[in-house]
């Protein structure tokens, strides 16, 4: 089940019946409170949330699923008008898992929903094993979804763990921005690949002195740097 959020209701009712006509349920809501009364029935598989809406914005509905234990692995795609990059970082920077710019097509959303979906199953595979990885002063344990950096737990959002973990599969291997883009996100950005410098500069953030193992290579991509 997808929860979508959004006060506009043309647009409400118009993105529920891509998704439905997708093959997925989803259910849409007007208001924040609405949306917190499903989440105590059900949690979704999705959650998309618009950040201009009535009583508590997107961002803010974003930080407190984020902040629970019970919803804080759902994942979240933000929705935010064109052109806002401040709204797209601040979006990831809390959790976010992808961001969409209106105005979109129905057929490139459907495609991004489908992707996250996609990428979300993978980790709840039950032929998942138990795969631990140790770069340096860096450990991420796969199958608990925790890393440590200095002997210090770094909390990530889903895309980040996922974007650490394909870098620790593959040491000293440089990855270009449009192969990450494929084989992480699931799709093409049609050459907006400022996505992946985003997440890339956040896992630096968070991981602190060890974020220097992330190495960039100018022109090309990132790689993580053989120790």
């Amino acid at each position: 089940m997808i929860y979508y959020v959004e006060d506009d209701q043309n647009i409400r009712e118009l993105v529920l019946y891509t998704l439905r006509s997708g093959g997925l349920e989803a259910l849409g809501f007007e208001r924040a409170g609405e949306f917190k009364a499903a989440l105590k029935e059900e949690r979704p598989a999705l959650v998309i949330l618009d950040i201009m809406l009535p009583e508590e914005d997107g961002l803010s509905i974003l930080a407190n699923l984020k902040k629970k234990e019970e919803t804080k692995m759902i994942p979240v795609i933000m929705v935010t008008a064109k052109g806002s990059e401040y709204d797209k970082v601040v979006g990831l920077d809390a959790g976010a898992d992808d961001y969409i710019s209106k105005p979109f097509g129905m057929m490139e959303f459907l495609s991004r929903v489908k992707a996250v979906l996609r990428r979300a199953g993978m980790n709840e595979d039950p032929e998942h094993k138990e795969t631990i990885y140790t770069h340096g002063k860096i450990t991420m344990d796969v199958e608990k979804h925790r890393v440590t950096a200095d002997s210090e737990e770094v909390e990530l959002t889903y895309k980040e763990f996922e974007l650490l973990k394909y870098l620790l599969e593959n040491p000293g291997i440089v990855e270009t921005r449009e192969k990450l883009l494929s084989d992480i996100w699931g799709y093409d950005f049609d050459g907006e690949t400022r996505t992946v410098d985003v997440h890339i500069r956040m896992l630096r953030q968070k991981l602190g002195e060890q974020g220097s193992s992330i190495e960039t290579v100018r022109g090309v991509g990132y790689r993580m740097g053989v120790r």
